[in-house]
């Protein structure tokens, strides 16, 4: 197979029998790819086009202020200006749905704050998250380990990380990412739209993963991997292409 799975959750309900069904297609993407497309309708149209335009924003202004989002732990503030990865910029904000984690983030990046940017991130990580929680509780329950479920849903944490990957020079290596596998639990990226994600496949094999506009790509990482060695870690990489800037959304938890 050429492409990942795609997996419909738009207006999925927990003890009925398409929530079964989808929790199958889950668990034997996992199983295979380590990820997986995941069509989510819940996220409207507007919202995703003003995270997006959030997101230009935030990557427009003075370098200077990207560098005050600043952490102890890889990747979690800025990342940028590395001359092995120069397509590659991106934005942390930590335990993102928290309570003024996103506005004092933006406040940061511009020092006269930006309300609708903040919205419009709020409004995007938790719905996001809904789909982080259906994803987690099929896992969860495919293992068995349902008497773990509110335990494991309370200690969770979410990294949004925004990212862009510059289109190359002449000069520049088209790779934006290295092939990595994620360290956390699961990350659920958001590609506007744009070609460059790739993802190894068991044979070894490199193949696109291409989301539409209304869906994401769900991965999963090395820690869900170690409790689960039945699936299989997504191994990633990002090749950004010659034509356009790329911009992306990247939820991880827990971290």
């Amino acid at each position: 197979m050429n492409k990942l799975p795609i997996i419909n959750f738009s207006n999925l309900k927990q003890q009925t029998t398409s929530w079964d069904s989808v929790k199958s297609q889950v668990l034997k993407a996992l199983e295979e790819y380590g990820c997986f497309e995941a069509i989510f309708d819940e996220i409207p149209l507007n919202l995703r086009k003003s995270m997006i335009d959030g997101l230009k924003q935030v990557f427009d202004i003075p370098l200077q202020n990207k560098l005050r989002n600043r952490s102890n732990k890889p990747y979690h503030g800025y990342a940028g200006q590395n001359p092995k990865l120069p397509l590659y910029e991106s934005l942390g904000i930590e335990d993102a749905l928290s309570p003024g984690k996103i506005e004092r983030f933006t406040n940061l990046m511009w020092s006269e704050g930006n309300p609708t940017f903040s919205k419009s991130v709020e409004s995007f990580c938790g719905e996001l998250s809904e789909l982080d929680k259906k994803v987690r509780r099929m896992v969860v329950e495919s293992l068995g380990l349902e008497k773990y479920m509110d335990e494991h849903r309370d200690s969770t944490n979410y990294l949004a990380r925004l990212q862009k990957y510059d289109g190359p020079k002449s000069n520049e290596t088209e790779l934006g990412l290295n092939p990595h596998t994620d360290k956390n639990i699961v990350s659920i990226l958001y590609g506007n739209k744009v070609k460059g994600l790739e993802v190894l496949t068991k044979d070894g094999k490199w193949i696109n993963a291409e989301p539409s506009v209304n869906s994401f790509i769900v991965m999963i990482g090395d820690s869900l991997h170690v409790s689960a060695s039945t699936l299989t870690r997504a191994v990633s990489q990002n090749q950004p292409g010659r034509w356009k800037t790329r911009l992306g959304c990247d939820f991880r938890c827990p971290k």
